[in-house]
């Protein structure tokens, strides 16, 4: 018996699965076969030809996701005194010091971005077992650990669609990049400023080709195989 439903296997009949795809046909396909009565995530996911157990082979980084992902965002600044004016001012959903911390301590964890100034982080390193799973620990490399005057611009692109990505144990990476609802152009471009930021963070070493496999997807539906060399070659 078939573990999908009958919509599922309709959608599926729509893509050749010995194709390989142009982002923005696939994108146009994925919207297609939405079946659900939600908007659904649209998501790309990767495998890269790396290996992550070594240092040089580790993909990280940040993008800016032109047309944001379709959602309303959380954002939590670890700051106080004028930094936390600042942090305030600027739109952020929380602000705080020890308060925040033993928030977090106690299991509180209803945001989606933290942000700190460098002077908190001797207090919010005491989060790392907790924030750092779920991809919510400031660190320098990602651009949320940032001077006061800083924060209005930090706290702007993560309002916009600002995403940090990082490749896991099995040399994949999982993202999404906006709603099936978005137009193709936006899911598009959102696609296009990933695909770059990750192309951009190759490791040096690596010699051959650097995706192994990139399919686009949503998230009830089937998986649409992407040509790296034509994403490739739009960014170039």
């Amino acid at each position: 018996m078939s573990k999908h439903g009958k919509k599922y296997r309709a959608a599926l009949a729509l893509v050749d699965k010995d194709k390989l795809y142009a982002p923005e046909e696939a994108l146009e396909l994925v919207k297609k076969m939405s079946f659900t009565n939600f908007n659904e995530t649209v998501e790309v996911h990767m495998r890269l030809n790396v290996d992550p157990r070594h240092a040089d082979q580790m993909v990280r980084g940040v993008a800016l996701l032109p047309n944001g992902l379709g959602k309303e965002i959380r954002i939590l600044v670890f700051a106080e005194g004028e930094a936390a004016r600042i942090a305030e001012e600027a739109g952020a959903d929380f602000v705080g010091s020890d308060e925040l911390v033993a928030k977090i301590q106690g299991g509180w964890l209803d945001f989606d971005v933290a942000i700190a100034i460098p002077s908190m982080m001797r207090k919010v390193g005491r989060l790392g077992r907790i924030l750092g799973p779920r991809g919510l620990m400031p660190t320098p490399k990602a651009g949320t650990v940032a001077q006061a005057q800083d924060l209005p611009r930090v706290i702007k692109e993560s309002r916009l669609g600002r995403v940090e990505f990082r490749v896991d144990r099995g040399a994949n990476i999982h993202m999404p990049i906006g709603k099936v609802q978005f137009e193709t152009k936006l899911l598009l471009e959102n696609f296009m400023a990933l695909f770059e930021a990750i192309l951009r963070a190759k490791p040096a070493a690596l010699k051959g080709r650097f995706f192994r496999r990139l399919v686009i997807t949503s998230t009830m539906g089937p998986g649409v195989k992407v040509d790296p060399l034509i994403a490739q070659g739009i960014v170039s």
